[in-house]
């Protein structure tokens, strides 16, 4: 499966951004998948996933009840709805995807990965 992030911008904190991750090339509702992010000089880390059917989705604490992650199998396109932005948000992020019945947490456990997006947050 391929995948192309968008959505990234230049934000003032307190804004929102809503990125988009669309997949082609297989069955996209057979995949989990996850956002991640890596800002500059730190390891990439874990935003948020959504199973295949959309029914469960998981967060890190540092993004729960500002972030919603959202997918339209339809439309092959996962969301992530970035809400209450701060400066620490500074990140490319990056969608991925994995066959898999539950939530994948690891960047390691994902098997196809987009090309990022830049999300920028002023003070």
């Amino acid at each position: 499966v391929q995948l192309q992030a968008s959505g990234g911008g230049l934000v003032q904190a307190g804004g929102s951004l809503r990125l988009s991750c669309a997949a082609s090339g297989r069955t996209f509702s057979y995949y989990t998948v996850g956002w991640f992010r890596q800002a500059p000089g730190k390891e990439r880390e874990f935003v948020a996933t959504i199973m295949r059917s959309g029914g469960r989705t998981g967060y890190a604490d540092s993004v729960k009840g500002r972030f919603a992650i959202s997918r339209d199998n339809a439309k092959n396109t996962v969301y992530l709805q970035m809400n209450s932005l701060k400066p620490e948000d500074t990140a490319v992020y990056y969608c991925a995807a994995v066959a898999s019945y539950g939530l994948e947490y690891k960047g390691t456990d994902y098997d196809y990965w987009g090309q990022g997006t830049q999300v920028t947050v002023s003070s």
